[in-house]
């Protein structure tokens, strides 16, 4: 899998994962690529100097600012390790029920990273996966985030449950999100772009929370309405401290 850009590099260098290669644009000369190269050898990883038509016959964004790192397929958590960093303290998780769009995938890592969330669910299949595209789009946050994909996404918020948290589907007809409590041990459903979140995975939920909508259009993008979500749960749990 290939990471490109200046920043996706530098937070990658901040994790344990294994890099094969970092290929550097030759002939570089602001400060902040000098910088990054002076990390990236201090790490003793291998680093290959090539010319420009290299980086840009490898960059798949066309945006990679001269460094593009190989690493390993991304390595997904488990559900039970989400759940158990979770043990002693008030959790929050988000599930994404069949987000297909990785750039929405993407983004809502990095919501999601920003905001200190837990972990991030997502089911086996009808779901985007982990790829370079999320990876560019999440601007180095998957570095940082613990990602699970389960079998069964009802089956998963059988086991959240059971460990204590409150389920909510972010979905319209709901109660208004301004006016629920997102506080205390809970996972955050959000449905995919064009379906929302399922019959059966909604009829699973606690209770289901919606965003108010003023304009003609009735829906938000995916990343967008997570972020509008996600945020109102912090706030929340900011001022109950």
């Amino acid at each position: 899998m290939k990471v490109e850009g200046r920043n996706s590099v530098y937070e990658l260098l901040k994790t344990d994962k294994e890099i094969d290669k970092i290929l550097v644009q030759k002939d570089l000369k602001d400060d902040a690529s000098k910088r990054l190269i002076n990390i990236i050898r201090s790490h003793k990883i291998k680093l290959q100097v090539v010319d420009k038509y290299v980086i840009e016959k490898e960059s798949e964004s066309k945006r990679s600012q001269g460094f593009i790192a190989y690493v390993s397929d991304y390595k997904y958590f488990e559900l039970d390790d989400i759940i158990n960093a979770c043990e002693d303290k008030d959790g929050f998780v988000v599930m994404l029920n069949e987000v297909l769009d990785p750039h929405n995938l993407g983004s809502i890592i990095r919501v999601c990273e920003c905001a200190g969330v837990d972990g991030i669910i997502i089911g086996k299949d009808r779901s985007a996966s982990v790829s370079d595209t999320v990876m560019r789009i999440s601007a180095g946050a998957l570095n940082h985030v613990k990602v699970a994909k389960v079998t069964n996404i009802n089956t998963a918020i059988d086991d959240l449950k059971d460990h204590g948290f409150w389920v909510y589907g972010a979905e319209l007809g709901g109660t208004d999100i301004y006016m629920s409590d997102l506080t205390g041990k809970i996972c955050l459903v959000i449905g995919g772009e064009d379906s929302g979140i399922k019959r059966l995975t909604k009829e699973k939920c606690d209770g289901i929370v919606q965003i108010p909508m003023f304009g003609k259009v009735n829906s938000l993008n995916a990343s967008v309405a997570c972020g509008v979500a996600v945020y109102e749960a912090v706030r929340q749990r900011m001022n109950k401290k």
